[in-house]
């Protein structure tokens, strides 16, 4: 009988144990938590969150752009703003009143309205920002409200009992353009840097088109257990984007 027992127990614990694998191996399934005419929040991991507002351009029309929010221990850190103040609010308010997170900071990876178009509505709920010394000089020039604290190269914050890291790596979309990451989840928030699969080009206007493919390079480089990649625009993925980037600005 003792034999019996002990024969079920082990199966019972390998069972579970095996649960318990498979449901970590179980790849997370993104879904939209939160949307509006103006913004759509998607969860696309256990601790962070992709944002997506929309720009009205000349060149090319109404234009989807993403920012990520990440967090841990009831404390959130987003890269990039919505593209305007009332998206910022919105996206301020679902954060605080639907997760109850308190927001450290908000990081612009580059000087475009894209990036920090919303900038003020952080401001006004005291959040600190923090940006590129080379973005907060070009937002000066332009005229857009300034982010409060700058970073040459490198910039590491915590975000509860994790970390994160915002860094530039080359010109390439600008030339103060710097990317995100969260190391705990291996994503990668590559901003306007970073092209979807089958996107072209896009504008150039303030871009070093022949830095850009080793820019990216350097990026990949950098983070070779990257398992999400978040583009400014479009749909996110994996390492694939950053070849892809690479290939569209590579020199023929």
């Amino acid at each position: 009988m003792k034999i019996i027992i002990k024969t079920f127990l082990v199966m019972l614990f390998s069972c579970s144990a095996l649960m318990v694998k498979a449901q970590k191996n179980e790849a997370f399934k993104p879904k939209v938590v939160y949307q509006s005419d103006d913004l759509i929040i998607t969860q696309i991991s256990k601790n962070a969150f992709e944002h997506t507002s929309y720009l009205q351009t000349q060149d090319f029309g109404k234009v989807p752009c993403n920012g990520l929010v990440v967090s841990n221990s009831k404390e959130a850190i987003i890269f990039d703003t919505p593209t305007n103040d009332k998206g910022s609010e919105e996206l301020i308010k679902w954060i605080t009143d639907q997760l109850h997170f308190k927001i450290k900071a908000i990081i612009p990876t580059h000087f475009h309205d894209d990036c920090l178009g919303g900038l003020k509505a952080f401001h006004d709920h005291h959040i600190a920002s923090y940006a590129n010394f080379k973005t907060i000089a070009l937002a000066k020039e332009k005229g857009f409200v300034v982010p409060q604290n700058g970073f040459k190269d490198g910039l590491t914050l915590k975000v509860g009992k994790k970390t994160i890291t915002a860094q530039f790596f080359g010109e390439g979309h600008t030339r103060d353009n710097v990317v995100g990451y969260f190391p705990s989840e291996n994503i990668l928030f590559g901003g306007c840097l970073i092209k979807e699969l089958g996107a072209t080009k896009g504008y150039l206007g303030d871009a070093n088109v022949e830095a850009w493919s080793s820019t990216v390079e350097k990026v990949k480089k950098a983070y070779p257990n990257v398992k999400l990649v978040i583009p400014g625009h479009g749909e996110r993925g994996n390492s694939q984007l950053l070849d892809y980037t690479i290939s569209l600005f590579r020199a023929k």
